[in-house]
């Protein structure tokens, strides 16, 4: 299968190793998948090469389990050692092209394009599988990173070829703002896994997947 060709909509969750410790990981990914995440990206920059191995490994046969895309942040040799179906990168990381080139045309690469559509249309012309804009909202994750306007969306949705991700302070209240401006996916980290009930995990995945359908 070429994974580049995958379905990329819907619920787009990213892990954190602060609200998702241990054990915890897993608990609360599968609780995202049972709840209906298709696209997990893992995220870890404080876990050494043997944690973060060990970690993407198991997400990636959770994640195939529940046919769910794992995707794996800003790392071309990780993904490619436990074999993800994608990774993402942002503007200041490895250039598209270095990573093209190292993981050929069968593998998911995401690019963060902050408010900037000409950076997403070059990502789109390098072979990009889609472009993330972003921060819409007040982001836990990245306070200070630049703010990006809702418009930014529908334009690029009328420009571009490739699906659109939001992502930035996406909560079960403003994610119809985004989804509506023509974002496929909706990036999601507190307001999905800052419960420490699995249930409630579940319930909150479920509210952002119909909002899908």
């Amino acid at each position: 299968m070429n994974k580049n060709n995958a379905i990329l909509t819907g619920l787009y969750a990213i892990t954190d190793s602060a609200l998702m410790p241990g054990e915890r990981l897993m608990e609360k990914t599968e609780a995202a998948l049972r709840g209906g995440c298709r696209i997990l990206q893992y995220r870890n920059k404080n876990a050494n090469s043997t944690d973060r191995k060990r970690e993407a490994g198991l997400l990636r046969t959770l994640c195939h389990r529940y046919q769910s895309l794992l995707i794996i942040n800003d790392d071309m040799e990780l993904a490619l050692q436990v074999g993800a179906d994608g990774i993402h990168i942002g503007q200041s990381d490895t250039s598209l092209a270095q990573v093209r080139k190292q993981v050929g045309d069968q593998i998911i690469v995401g690019i963060s394009c902050h408010d900037n559509i000409t950076l997403a249309l070059q990502a789109q012309q390098g072979g990009a599988s889609y472009v993330a804009f972003g921060r819409f909202f007040e982001s836990h994750t990245k306070p200070h990173a630049p703010a990006a306007d809702v418009a930014v969306l529908s334009r690029a949705k009328k420009t571009l070829k490739i699906p659109i991700v939001a992502i930035g302070g996406i909560t079960r209240d403003n994610a119809m703002r985004v989804i509506t401006q023509g974002a496929d996916m909706i990036a999601v980290i507190h307001d999905l896994f800052s419960p420490n009930d699995v249930h409630e995990i579940e319930q909150r995945a479920r509210t952002f997947a119909r909002l899908f359908s």
